[in-house]
């Protein structure tokens, strides 16, 4: 190798050091000092690092405990020797800490002064560019035309276009889908409840919106089949079997018979009620800044899952009972038998589950189904994988289930049939209630047009409603309360969307910002601590795409704001005499807005300019 060819190797090595983001050069350092102190290489996965807990002096910390083997000393002597030896040698290590076997590292200002020297004003930041070849499919929101969207719904939605915003924003070819239940006894039971006792109402005739008008039928249908199991009981039969000879059941599974023969009557009531249901849906989910790139139905794709049913079974991977029904034996997986076909011949959730499967594969060919359901269907994920192998479809594997536990309230678990449900759109209209009158009090909107009020409360009660639901971990199960989600102060949305609207406020006040043709040399320790939480946003934006969950992002916004809202209190911006400092203040304070902004579209939610 010649002598231009290596002192080009070596620059790019030093520019490749340089583009490392600090973890990586600490590490780095750390291996390098492990070597030259006690004649071992170590691999990066073997050097613990963390970020310095906030009650100790410090940026990171190499926890040392593992190297005492290593150095036949204790963990603090051992810490020590290392210390001193990343402070001598490394540029960016400019002091440090031991406390017992934890080395608290104080990096220097220039790597936070050059950070936002470089990223302050890319609004991209964080984010990754999408790889077209790099698809993902998340299904969510997955309704029954039988009821309206509730709180359960919510949680759901808002879950899932989260997480399929956070994909995108690690780089993914995110597909949003929908697909829409619209078919079985369940639906049937609405229909034959409207056929019965509906007297020919409909939306218009009604004022009521086409999903709830649907719904009302649903829990009418309970009403009237309880009351027939009552008067069955009364005559001696069983509970049980009262349960499955009710008339009205009978009714409707012959219904449900019906529509699989395309019975051009049952058929046409099931395409007028459905398209009530629509329309209050597109309603519901505008209202919520709900989209999708497809939407699905069940009433296409359950046709597919049979023939694959049906092939299954003439490639002897499932069985026929004598009663004609199809099942799928995994007892020797662990699990049990699966029903895919009634016998008679009607389909259940499984079977259009592996048909809209099967289609979604052969239309994106993505790398990974994303599935957004509630815990409660575990076991069905499960068995749907599982069953996918069996029918030798290679890409089984893809599928994952983002299972969230439940929403609940202080009075308990919500039951659609019988009506104890928080209806979302009434929820979304008291969020507004509550954003408006909330926002009154505090009495600063005095200049705002009407419609800009309009905007505002919008604006503040779905962050508010959507904020409150999102920085919960998703696999917990949660409690909601509208009071607390709208609190203008602590972790809420609405305290988020205030501390944006405050900078904006600063900005405005600032007029003409000169770009900073000089900046600081040192950093004030609260300019330093809110450089620090910016630094982490590329991290936490791919911790929260591996981990699917908005929590994470919610979390760092929170912890962003709170540090800022200590740095404003507590440094002056407008009245900074030095000129470089001012400038530098009014650009760390754009940075972090945009930073706020980008996030918060994370989770759906938009940022007012003014509050």
């Amino acid at each position: 190798m010649s002598l231009i060819d290596k002192n080009s190797k070596c620059v790019s090595l030093q520019a490749k050091l340089r583009r490392m983001n600090i973890e990586n050069k600490i590490i780095i350092a750390a291996q390098k000092a492990i070597e030259h102190l006690y004649g071992t290489r170590l691999d990066e996965n073997k050097i613990p690092l963390q970020q310095t807990r906030k009650d100790q002096n410090g940026d990171y910390t190499i926890v040392v405990f593992g190297f005492s083997g290593l150095s036949k000393k204790k963990p603090e002597e051992t810490a020590l020797e290392i210390g001193n030896y990343l402070k001598e040698t490394e540029y960016f290590i400019t002091d440090f800490e031991v406390i017992k076997g934890f080395l608290n590292l104080i990096i220097s200002d220039d790597i936070y002064i050059n950070f936002l020297k470089k990223n302050g004003d890319n609004t991209n930041f964080g984010h990754t560019e999408i790889n077209p070849e790099d698809k993902v499919v998340v299904e969510y929101s997955s309704p029954n035309t039988n009821k309206p969207l509730h709180l359960g719904h919510i949680r759901n939605n808002l879950l899932g276009f989260s997480v399929a915003e956070i994909l995108k924003a690690n780089g993914k070819n995110v597909k949003k889908v929908n697909l829409v239940n619209d078919r079985g006894i369940h639906i049937c039971k609405s229909m034959l409840a409207w056929q019965k006792w509906g007297d020919a109402v409909t939306p218009e005739n009604s004022n009521t919106k086409g999903d709830k008008l649907v719904g009302n039928f649903y829990v009418l249908f309970d009403q009237k089949y309880k009351e027939e199991i009552a008067v069955l009981v009364n005559q001696g039969i069983e509970k049980e079997i009262a349960e499955k000879e009710a008339p009205l059941l009978k009714e409707a599974q012959e219904m449900l018979l019906k529509w699989e023969e395309n019975d051009p009557e049952t058929r046409a009531l099931w395409e007028k009620m459905n398209a009530w249901v629509y329309a209050g849906f597109d309603v519901t989910y505008k209202n919520m800044g709900i989209d999708f790139d497809k939407i699905y139905y069940e009433s296409e794709t359950y046709l597919l899952g049979k023939e694959l049913v049906l092939e299954g079974l003439k490639n002897g991977v499932l069985v026929k009972k004598e009663n004609g029904s199809i099942w799928c034996d995994l007892s020797n997986e662990g699990l049990d038998e699966k029903l895919l076909m009634r016998a008679d011949g009607t389909s259940v959730y499984m079977t259009q589950d592996l048909g809209t499967a099967q289609l979604r594969h052969e239309e994106f060919e993505p790398h990974k189904m994303i599935y957004v359901v509630g815990n409660e269907q575990n076991y069905h994920f499960d068995v749907l994988k599982r069953v996918l192998k069996n029918l030798g479809k290679p890409w089984y594997n893809s599928i994952e289930h983002l299972s969230y536990g439940m929403v609940e309230l202080p009075e308990g678990k919500m039951k659609s049939r019988e009506g104890t449900v928080v209806d979302a759109d009434e929820l979304m209209e008291e969020m507004y209630a509550t954003a408006k009158a909330t926002t009154e009090e505090l009495g600063k909107t005095e200049d705002f047009n009407q419609d800009e009020l309009n905007d505002l409360y919008h604006a503040v009660s779905l962050g508010a409603l959507k904020y409150f639901i999102l920085k919960v971990d998703p696999k917990k199960q949660m409690m909601f309360n509208p009071t607390e989600s709208i609190d203008f102060n602590g972790n809420t949305g609405p305290f988020i969307q205030y501390t944006y609207a405050r900078i904006k406020s600063i900005l405005r006040k600032a007029g003409e910002i000169n770009p900073s043709t000089s900046w600081p040399k040192t950093l004030d320790e609260k300019e330093k601590n809110v450089l620090k939480h910016l630094y982490n946003y590329p991290a936490i934006i791919k911790q929260a795409g591996d981990q699917y969950s908005p929590a994470l992002i919610s979390n760092y916004i929170f912890d962003l704001v709170k540090t800022y809202n200590k740095f404003y209190q507590e440094i002056s911006i407008l009245k900074e005499e030095d000129e470089v400092k001012k400038n530098f203040r009014l650009a760390l304070s754009i940075f972090v807005a945009e930073n706020i902004k980008k996030a918060m579209q994370l989770l759906g939610i938009d940022v007012p300019e003014r509050m």
